[in-house]
């Protein structure tokens, strides 16, 4: 198993968020199920609370700590789901927070975060944002690491305890990848359970940390992603998420974006639900598995943030 957390972590996560995120949906695609012959099934964390499975592992790392340490402040360097998630979970919980997002950062994510109550400060830079960073927790604020941490991997955890329980018979998941928080923590929770499931990970060209460095046998750390997929944007995964990736995974496909966006369309045209393409990107990887997946196997798609603006995916003229 993974070396950063237990399927002890992850079960006492679950009873620690339980009534804090909502337990989402997972539901049949018969059209993808059609189209790819096998039994296709897609985890909905579209509607989880923000948008996006983050809240579940700033939950479960923020109600581990100390009620003193959390008083001083939440603080993330995010422009995206987990900035979200932060400031939902600050204002929750009654407390300050602080989300330092990159510049260009997209106003629905910026809007957001600032009706959730949270401040946004804006950096030129990652460097720069990480230097604010350290002035901070140095004046007590509590720091939120974006996937490097084991709680947060616990937290996120819990939706393969979930798929466990909906799909019993589960045989492959494909889950999407950015530094790695949630594949080792529902990896953990699949493996750990059911030995046999395969798990797949899955990134976009141009975003493909875990991918380069599995192929080179170590960590590769990327000076820049160039991905529509912005929620997969981690320069490197950490030494964590790398054995986990390493330890528990198939394999990582990676697509590129313009599959990623047909996918998107797709599952807006056929399932009626919007996702990010971070998100669509597990249907391409579905798509280029497909010799995998005989007609007896149950493979569940995790669909992990819905968080887009409609001008993201296709201009338009307001009515």
């Amino acid at each position: 198993m993974s070396e950063a957390i237990t399927l002890a972590d992850i079960q006492r996560a679950r009873q620690r968020v339980a009534s804090a995120v909502r337990r989402t949906p997972q539901v049949v695609s018969t059209t993808l199920s059609n189209a790819l012959r096998t039994n296709i099934y897609c985890k909905l964390e579209i509607f989880q609370k923000t948008g996006s499975f983050k809240v579940r592992g700033v939950f479960n790392k923020v109600l581990s700590l100390p009620p003193e340490v959390r008083a001083a402040g939440l603080v993330a360097v995010s422009g995206g789901n987990h900035g979200l998630a932060v400031a939902y979970v600050a204002q929750a919980l009654d407390l300050k927070a602080l989300i330092l997002m990159p510049e260009g950062t997209p106003s629905n994510y910026v809007e957001a975060a600032e009706g959730y109550g949270a401040e946004v400060e804006y950096a030129h830079t990652a460097a720069e944002a990480f230097a604010q960073v350290d002035e901070l927790t140095r004046a007590g604020w509590c720091f939120l690491h974006p996937f490097d941490d084991p709680d947060s991997m616990a937290g996120q955890g819990t939706i393969g305890l979930e798929i466990l329980e909906d799909t019993p018979h589960v045989t492959d998941v494909i889950v999407s990848i950015g530094g790695g928080g949630l594949m080792t923590g529902v990896a953990t929770a699949l493996k750990s359970m059911k030995a046999d499931v395969r798990v797949w990970g899955v990134e976009t060209e141009g975003a493909d940390c875990m991918a380069q460095s599995l192929s080179a046998g170590q960590i590769v750390t990327l000076n820049g992603t160039q991905s529509i997929a912005r929620a997969l944007g981690a320069l490197a995964p950490s030494p964590l998420t790398f054995r986990a990736a390493q330890t528990l995974l198939e394999g990582v496909t990676v697509v590129p974006d313009d599959e990623a966006l047909d996918s998107l369309r797709f599952l807006l045209e056929r399932m009626k639900i919007l996702v990010e393409p971070a998100a669509a990107c597990t249907v391409a990887a579905a798509d280029r598995l497909r010799r995998q997946f005989t007609q007896d196997r149950h493979v569940v798609l995790i669909l992990g943030g819905g968080n887009i603006a409609l001008d993201q995916i296709t201009p338009f003229e307001p009515l």
